[in-house]
């Protein structure tokens, strides 16, 4: 375990799956968090009890990573509560699966305005209130290098989420600041969980269950606290050589 403590985190999308698991882990190991949701205001209090009552120390804010003013908003209001800002991870984001004549202009709108432009800007307004040392991961996935039926636009804002990392690394860099990507595999989430289907390219005939252990090397999909682990690593000091790059969590996805 990482060695946290004196550290302050900002988790977007922390209120449920991987968000919530990285919330628990980086206060488990010292940080004092501070979480966002969207919506689900009873979920996120929900994960900030957990933590509290695990003796860590964690706080809720409302915020939508689609708007600009938003972003900047809830960065303001971690940093106030939390007194400082060392670590934040960009979590929050949508899937999508559509055929290439069905996608709307509102629905690659809302993919890149969630899973990229909300990324970029909550770096943006993060690194305002960061010093040295401090560190940042954004979420890209697994799909970001594989051919999926449909999946196109998702996969796109992804890799677009790696390429943003590649290239503010070295300007991070010169502050002191090192940036990172996690890229999950399929992971045991209710988002994951909707559109396991898609990922077998829409056939209802196959077993959800059968499929996984045929593509997964290690037969199973992951488990939250897996990805939370893995973006531990990528903020504490083991990782102080590691910039610009992107780690894929995926159980071996053939």
């Amino acid at each position: 375990m990482s060695d946290f403590k004196g550290k302050a985190a900002l988790i977007t999308g922390g209120s449920r799956g991987i968000g919530a698991a990285i919330a628990r882990r980086l206060a488990s190991d010292g940080a004092t968090v501070a979480i966002t949701y969207r919506s689900q205001a009873e979920a996120a209090q929900a994960v900030v009890a957990d933590i509290v009552a695990a003796g860590g120390q964690a706080v809720a804010v409302q915020g939508d990573v689609t708007s600009p003013e938003q972003i900047k908003s809830f960065v303001d209001q971690a940093v106030d509560r939390l007194g400082r800002l060392d670590i934040l991870v960009s979590n929050a984001g949508v899937e999508h699966f559509g055929a290439l004549e069905t996608v709307t202009a509102q629905d690659f709108d809302r993919v890149f305005h969630t899973n990229v432009r909300g990324q970029f800007l909550a770096t943006q307004h993060s690194v305002r209130h960061m010093t040295d040392g401090a560190r940042i991961v954004l979420t890209s996935s697994a799909s970001a290098h594989r051919s999926l039926l449909h999946h196109t636009l998702y996969a796109a804002s992804k890799a677009a989420v790696e390429s943003m990392v590649r290239n503010l690394a070295p300007e991070l860099g010169r502050r002191g600041i090192a940036i990172n990507a996690i890229a999950p595999g399929g992971t045991l989430t209710d988002m994951a969980a909707g559109a396991a289907q898609d990922y077998l390219g829409g056939r209802d005939d196959l077993d959800v269950a059968t499929e996984i252990k045929h593509v997964m090397a290690l037969g199973r999909l992951g488990r939250p606290g897996e990805i939370a682990a893995a973006v531990a690593f990528l903020v504490s000091d083991e990782a102080s050589y590691m910039t610009g790059r992107t780690l894929t969590v995926d159980g071996g996805w053939a």
